[in-house]
Formats: C-alpha cells, sequence, structure tokens
C-alpha cells in the first residue's frame, strides 16, 4: 500500500498541471482577438489619415497654382500719371456728350451746314412754301378736279413759282417697281409735270404715315422753302387765302399750324381708325394735340428736324398723330387756325369732298 500512494499523487498534480496549461492557452487564445481587431482598426485609420494627408497635399498645390495665377493677373498700382489720365479721358468724355447734346439741338433747328445746302433749289431760290398734295395710284379723277379748280395749270405753276410758291402731287411707287402703275404716273407727269415722285417709298395706304417722313425730306433736300404744307387730295383749298396765312407768319420759326384736335383713341381691333398701340396713350385713352391730317404746315427747322432724324423717328398707325408725336419732343409753337379745318361737300361727282375754310 504504501508503494502505490506516491504514484497516485503523481498522476493527480500531473493531471492539474495539464489543466492549468489548457485555461492558460485559452485565455490567451481569447485575450488575441480584440488586440487583432484593434490592429486592424488602427491599419484602416493609419490608410484613412495618409490619404487625407495626400489629398490635402494636392489641394494646397492646386491653391498654390491658382494664387500665383491671380497674383499675376492682379491690376497693378495705379501711378499718379495714370490717374491724371484718367481723370482726362473722363473729362473728355463728359465733353463729347456735352457736344453732342448741341449738335442734337442744332439739328433739331436745321442748323445742319450740308444739309443746308442740300436743301437749296438748283435756282438758287428761296420760296415762301412748297404745297405736297398726296395721291395715289388710283387717284386721277381726284387730280384732275383739282387741276380743275383751285390748282395751276401747267402755264400758271410757273407763274405761281415765281410768287415763291410750289405745288406738286405727291406718289410713292409700286411695289411691283417699273409696272403700269409706275408708268401711267410717269406718262402723267411728262404732260402736266406736277408731281413729286417718291422713289424710296411704297405706296400704300398703311404706309401713309411713312409718306410724311419722305415728304418732308425730300421736299426740303429739293427746295428751300421757308414752310412745307401738306394737302390731302379731297381737299379743295383757297390758294391765295393759304399763300395770305403763310406770309403773315413769315420769320416764325418752329411753327406747326394746322387745325388743332384731339380724340378718343380706338383701341378695338375692326373698327375704323384703330390704333394697335393704344395702350402708350394712358388709362383715358385721349390723343395728345395734334394737327387734322387734312391740311399740315410746318416751318423750315420743323421739316428739317424731320429730314435728319427721319430713321428714328416713330411712326403711329395715322399719320396726323404719327406728325404729332414727332413734334411734342420740340420747342414747336402750335397754331390752332380754324381756316384749315375741313368741312365735308360733295364736289363735281366726287363723294365726300372736303374743303378748307381759308
Amino acid at each position: 500500500m504504501e508503494g502505490i500512494l506516491p504514484t497516485t499523487a503523481f498522476s493527480v498534480s500531473s493531471s492539474s498541471s495539464k489543466s492549468d496549461r489548457r485555461s492558460k492557452s485559452k485565455s490567451t487564445q481569447t485575450s488575441s482577438k480584440p488586440s487583432l481587431v484593434l490592429a486592424l482598426i488602427s491599419c484602416f485609420a493609419w490608410l484613412y489619415v495618409a490619404g487625407r494627408l495626400w489629398q490635402d497635399a494636392e489641394n494646397r498645390v492646386l491653391l498654390v497654382a491658382l494664387f500665383k495665377k491671380n497674383s499675376q493677373q492682379r491690376p497693378k498700382m495705379l501711378t499718379v500719371e495714370d490717374k491724371l489720365m484718367v481723370l482726362g479721358c473722363k473729362d473728355l468724355e463728359r465733353r463729347i456728350v456735352e457736344v453732342e447734346m448741341e449738335l442734337t439741338v442744332a439739328k433739331s433747328q436745321g442748323y445742319l451746314q450740308n444739309q443746308l445746302k442740300q436743301s437749296s433749289s438748283s435756282s438758287g431760290k428761296q420760296f415762301l412754301a412748297v404745297i405736297g398734295i398726296y395721291t395715289g395710284f388710283g387717284g386721277r379723277l381726284r387730280r384732275n378736279v383739282i387741276r380743275g379748280s383751285w390748282f395751276p395749270n401747267v402755264d400758271a405753276l410757273s407763274k405761281l413759282e415765281a410768287r415763291g410758291v410750289l405745288v406738286r402731287f405727291v406718289v410713292g411707287r409700286s411695289p411691283n417697281r417699273g409696272d403700269s402703275l409706275d408708268r401711267n404716273i410717269n406718262e402723267e407727269n411728262r404732260a402736266t409735270k406736277d408731281f413729286l415722285i417718291l422713289g424710296s417709298h411704297e405706296e400704300a395706304h398703311e404706309e401713309l404715315p411713312k409718306k410724311a417722313k419722305y415728304f418732308f425730306s425730300s421736299a426740303i433736300q429739293t427746295w428751300d422753302a421757308e414752310f412745307y404744307v401738306k394737302v390731302d387730295d379731297n381737299i379743295d383749298v383757297d390758294l391765295d387765302g393759304l399763300i395770305e396765312l403763310l406770309q403773315k407768319r413769315r420769320g416764325q420759326n418752329s411753327s406747326y399750324i394746322g387745325c388743332m384736335k384731339s380724340g378718343e383713341v380706338v383701341s378695338e381691333e375692326g373698327k375704323s381708325w384703330y390704333e394697335p398701340e393704344w395702350w402708350k396713350f394712358g388709362d383715358e385713352k385721349s390723343y395728345f394735340r395734334h394737327a387734322a391730317g387734312s391740311v399740315v404746315v410746318l416751318s423750315k427747322n420743323l421739316a428739317q428736324y424731320i429730314n435728319i432724324n427721319s430713321a428714328s423717328l416713330k411712326s403711329y398707325a395715322h399719320e396726323d398723330i404719327s406728325i404729332g408725336s414727332w413734334m411734342m419732343g420740340l420747342q414747336t409753337t402750335y397754331i390752332d387756325d380754324s381756316r384749315l379745318c375741313c368741312s365735308t361737300t360733295t364736289s363735281q361727282g366726287v363723294q365726300d369732298h372736303q374743303k378748307a375754310l381759308l
């Protein structure tokens, strides 16, 4: 029995030591897993930080390049001489603006020298008035009626011009240049020699506002006169009375003479006298004061203003409104003469003929 006890004790001690080693190995394995996780996390964190540092380095390179580029484009500091030059340019610009304004005023008063040279007649004579009678391609009957009443014949035209008054029928050209309409006017003019043909104007009823520009411009470029008169071809005019009226107004610049009126603006499309731009005339829809289109008289400087500025003058649907709008922006003297107002009559078979009471 005594010989067996030590062996048992040894076996017990050896088994306990094995169990201790197993427990230590298990604890070592369990403690190494968190270490690996932490190592992986720190590795990823290092890669992230390294990437951001690399990106920040690239951004810094780009910012430095942009800064250098902008610094090269930055304006230099102005010297005293540069500042004086800038001030001189501003002063010159101010003077140019002032001269342009003075030139505009001079143009409006008809003081443009080369235009005045063009407006002189071939004979060098200055007329009292140039009277233009608006007509059209279909107006031969009316022209014959006028020639048989107040309009002078071929022989009387020269005598009337000697008195300082020149009268012409005013007509444009056909949209189809050189057609029968143009040829008929040319033939009639060769026989009567009483036309002013507006070569640049296309004759049409809707083009009447533009016809006013071409008439006054062409008349003042062809003849030098104190007054330029526009008359409709359905008007009987007391020519002697008109000449007397103009003689009393001699020397009165910026004169806008006619039967002054105003009226309602027609805003309903399809009605007579419809104005497409009715909204420009205010809420009350009333026209400004203007001379009725039957007879309009302009002094030389106003006709010269139309001639010089015809390209930029606004035209409305009606001729008399258009002329009135051109006069509003000038130092114009409005002369309302009731003798230039017309009454409707019937004359020699032509219906709705009108008579100017002069």
